[in-house]
């Protein structure tokens, strides 16, 4: 699959807000073993020119990240996305409307804390309003003792990100890749990020009362403050609908992607002694006594996985495809190195229609289990027909029933009992549900440790065919459990 999630290690909740009485402030109070953070600019309550902040800590574990790009479980930089996610906690109180909200990287180490207390502000403990951790104070390296968290500004090496906050009831969703990866390059210290109102909304004349969300420890397990990487890791197979170069498509379009998988007792393998991870693909027309055979270069896409963009103008009725080391393109030859495989190719010629067709498709996951324990991963096989197909009695009795490819086939999963959206349909740039497909029709990974367990899910299909998004009907059902012990 093509997401992965990493939760919060230690988040916080510092404030400079004055106490029920209005004359002590609470900038040594302590918020860390809170579920709810809370970010607030109070305008005018002690006085008539009074200021109260309230600002929010978060901090995730980028080890954890490392080693999962490190394992290939998450792609190399300028592949994956990392996206902030913090969700919107409901309240009785007033809600701020239309501002902006910053994230910035905090600068120093800083303790979470004990402190539970939201109301009266007892609970000291550090980090608070003044002080990091222990005796020691933020600070900046133009000063020794600052208040309110330290943070790396626009000039410094990863500029912050804002989000506009319209109704005041959004959930906070921001693209922080760049200093994720400036993180994981160890090119500046992780302390985590600060989220707060900008200074033009926080120096206003006015009050924004109150903003608030999830903490890490919510019982809510979808709640929690995260951070997302996001990548589309779909693979379009065209073994099985290789279209023959026409002049009524464009360059782009008549290219075709076939695929090479080295399987090893069920693991993906990298092929040893390649130059670069690269190898050719010779494509034989008729036979493989073909004295002509056109050549392409073939590269390494992830572990054990390669693949090639060919075409070909050709009437022959059967292709055939060589991978090998070298760079010869006739079977047989010795200069032309190790052979790998031998495959065939199903190709068809492109023909402009006389009507505009409506797509309409019936699909079933030819494996879908009732239960998945939760550290189970899986690959879902989508079968895929024409809703208007009609097969003829012999094509039935004769013919395994081939499964369609929908191009582009997107999933989604929600929990039955809420209808809550685990993971939504991903039409736009980062297209991290986007499903596969190879000869036997579509598919996509799934790791059910996305899921909290002792929860039915639901699985919900879209395609997108001829500039239009169209949900499918069928949908599918399973429940996680937790892992046998």
């Amino acid at each position: 699959m093509a997401i992965k999630r990493f939760y919060a290690e230690q988040d916080n909740t510092i404030t400079n807000a004055f106490k029920p009485n209005l004359t002590t402030r609470a900038t040594g109070s302590n918020m860390g073993a809170s579920d709810i953070l809370e970010v607030f600019s109070i305008y005018g309550q002690a006085t008539t020119s009074s200021s109260e902040l309230s600002r929010v800590l978060v901090q995730f574990n980028v080890n954890e990240i490392v080693d999962a790009r490190n394992a290939g479980d998450i792609p190399a930089k300028g592949s994956v996305r990392f996206q902030l996610r913090m969700f919107n906690a409901p309240h009785q109180h007033t809600v701020p409307e239309d501002f902006n909200m910053v994230v910035a990287a905090i600068s120093q180490s800083w303790e979470e804390g004990a402190g539970l207390d939201m109301d009266e502000y007892k609970e000291a403990d550090t980090c608070n309003w003044i002080k990091s951790s222990g005796t020691t104070n933020w600070s900046t390296a133009f000063a020794s003792s600052i208040q309110g968290g330290s943070f790396h500004t626009g000039s410094q090496a990863v500029a912050p990100v804002v989000q506009f906050f319209k109704t005041g009831l959004e959930d906070l969703s921001v693209n922080v890749t760049d200093q994720v990866e400036e993180w994981m390059n160890s090119n500046t210290g992780n302390y985590g990020f600060g989220v707060f109102m900008t200074s033009s909304v926080e120096q206003r004349e006015r009050s924004f009362y109150t903003k608030k969300f999830f903490g890490r420890g919510s019982e809510f397990f979808f709640k929690r403050p995260v951070l997302e990487a996001r990548w589309n890791d779909s693979k379009k197979d065209n073994r099985g609908n290789f279209v023959i170069s026409s002049s009524l498509l464009s360059s782009a379009d008549n290219l075709n992607q076939i695929y090479l998988y080295n399987i090893f007792r069920g693991q993906y393998k990298d092929i040893p002694n390649l130059v670069n991870d690269q190898m050719i693909v010779s494509l034989y027309r008729d036979s493989l006594t073909d004295g002509s055979p056109t050549s392409f270069t073939a590269s390494k896409v992830e572990t054990g996985i390669y693949s090639a963009s060919v075409f070909l103008n050709t009437t022959a009725s059967a292709l055939f495809d060589v991978w090998t080391t070298g760079s010869q393109s006739v079977v047989g030859d010795g200069a032309r190195g190790i052979q790998f495989h031998t495959g065939s190719i199903k190709a068809s010629s492109h023909a402009a229609l006389g009507y505009n067709p409506s797509d309409s498709h019936i699909i079933n996951i030819t494996n879908l289990k009732k239960v998945y324990e939760g550290d189970e991963k899986t690959r879902f096989r989508v079968y895929s027909r024409n809703k208007n197909w009609s097969p003829t009695a012999y094509t039935v009795a004769s013919n395994d029933i081939e499964s369609q490819k929908i191009e582009n086939l997107y999933y989604r999963v929600s929990r039955e009992a809420d209808d809550l959206v685990i993971l939504d349909f991903s039409t736009g740039s980062f297209k991290y549900s986007l499903a596969s497909y190879d000869t036997s029709g579509n598919y996509f990974d799934f790791d059910m440790g996305l899921l909290e367990s002792g929860y039915s899910y639901v699985l919900s299909f879209l395609a997108e065919e001829n500039g239009n998004k169209k949900q499918i009907k069928n949908t599918f059902r399973f429940r996680v459990e937790e892992p046998d012990e």
